[in-house]
């Protein structure tokens, strides 16, 4: 057999690249964000990136006189490898006087599940753990009003974070689904927003932006420019006052391939300008069908197939998401189910479109509550093997088929 395509996949949980083969007889494509076989930063460059900032003085010099620092870092649904890039920054406090028992890590967990200490070390490695207090943020309490958006989102924030006076946040920037691009202030909202300031800018303030998106059959993917869900975190991360950020441009391994570091605004558009020519992806729309591989957001698979969508062909097609997430499918306390007649404060619905003829969610770890979400839940087929994925698809398409594969299908978008 020929046609076998390799990807990466399970992700946090020994990384190794898997074999998934193909009938012989279909024309099969890969296509990969431009940047995916950047090699990952050296030790050196992560040091390089962070001693000199972007649009602030040195950390070391910022950092002196403040009294209490939280270094605020992203959650499981982002392979940022935060442990690699602690060691630069935990230097320049201490250079500028600070003392170990100043500091203190929080993690942006947004509106998911709280992190086990499994999930912190590996985020964080050992030595932390055992050096500083490391905390969950909880969006249901002790969250502290900041003030109201020129968009109307009233906003409190994390009370433990506010009442430090040097904020330092550590995550991660790719094409995000509403936000055109994560990274930024996302830190901060959703991160460690209380759960009514998410629910507030994630429903009515932009609900005309969401709609106007969807009429036009496309997602935000890659929208960066008048995206008002966007200028409204941007405007968050100011109010809180976050005083540097550390975006981390990752390859098709989730692998840090460039940083950007230093005051908020400024970092940021020098990361989404790099971030659009790296992320950005082939898109043929006439597919008979297309193969979505979520690695980097395994455990947040939905991002995988937005793109999948357009990457049919218009006359019908079939797509086939692989999400292999041993940990599962993150929790989400706003969009997710919690029953069959209960939900968050927003009930997330994947429409999917009337040429996607079947959609076919593989993994090895299956949750059947994936398919709650779905309308049309006779279009879902959830599957853990990948011989009767290829049998059925045969059974569909027969000998011939064109065939698009995105092994970074959560991290890419396409004009």
């Amino acid at each position: 057999m020929t046609n076998v395509i390799k990807l990466p996949q399970y992700i946090w949980y020994e990384p190794r690249e898997v074999e998934f083969p193909l009938p012989d007889s279909w024309e099969v494509a890969v296509h990969h964000i431009a940047g995916y076989d950047r090699p990952a930063m050296t030790p050196d460059e992560i040091r390089a990136a962070i001693v000199s900032p972007i649009g602030m003085p040195p950390l070391r010099e910022m950092a002196k006189d403040k009294k209490e620092v939280v270094i605020i870092f992203d959650d499981m649904t982002r392979s940022t490898p935060v442990s690699e890039i602690l060691p630069p920054i935990l230097q320049e406090l201490a250079e500028a006087g600070i003392a170990d028992h100043q500091i203190r890590f929080v993690a942006a967990i947004a509106n998911h599940q709280a992190l086990d200490r499994l999930s912190i070390v590996k985020k964080l490695g050992e030595e932390v753990m055992s050096r500083f207090p490391v905390y969950n943020h909880c969006p249901f309490m002790n969250c502290t009003y900041v003030g109201t958006t020129s968009f109307g989102t009233e906003v409190s924030i994390n009370s433990e974070v506010m009442y430090c006076d040097l904020k330092i946040g550590i995550g991660q920037i790719s094409p995000h689904i509403s936000h055109g691009f994560s990274g930024g202030a996302k830190i901060i909202m959703p991160g460690v927003a209380s759960y009514e300031t998410v629910t507030a800018e994630h429903s009515q303030t932009h609900k005309v932006w969401r709609d106007g998106i969807k009429n036009r059959g496309i997602s935000c993917m890659g929208i960066f420019d008048d995206n008002p869900m966007n200028a409204d975190v941007r405007e968050i991360g100011q109010m809180a006052g976050l005083d540097m950020k550390v975006d981390c441009i990752v390859n098709m391994w989730g692998q840090p391939v460039e940083i950007f570091a230093g005051a908020l605004e400024p970092t940021y558009k020098k990361a989404v300008e790099k971030a659009k020519s790296h992320y950005i992806v082939a898109n043929t729309r006439d597919n008979d069908i297309v193969i979505a591989n979520a690695y980097v957001k395994a455990s947040e698979c939905q991002t995988a197939w937005v793109n999948a969508y357009t990457a049919v062909s218009p006359k019908g097609g079939d797509v086939v998401v692989i999400a292999n997430s041993p940990s599962g499918q993150v929790i989400h306390y706003l969009l997710d189910t919690f029953g069959k007649n209960i939900c968050g404060n927003i009930r997330r619905q994947y429409t999917i479109p009337p040429h996607v003829n079947h959609f076919i969610l593989y993994t090895e770890y299956p949750e059947l509550r994936s398919v709650d979400h779905f309308p049309q839940k006779d279009k879902v087929l959830l599957m853990s093997n990948w011989q009767e994925v290829t049998r059925l698809l045969e059974q569909f398409h027969g000998a011939t088929a064109k065939v698009a594969v995105y092994p970074s299908a959560d991290i890419q978008y396409s004009t």
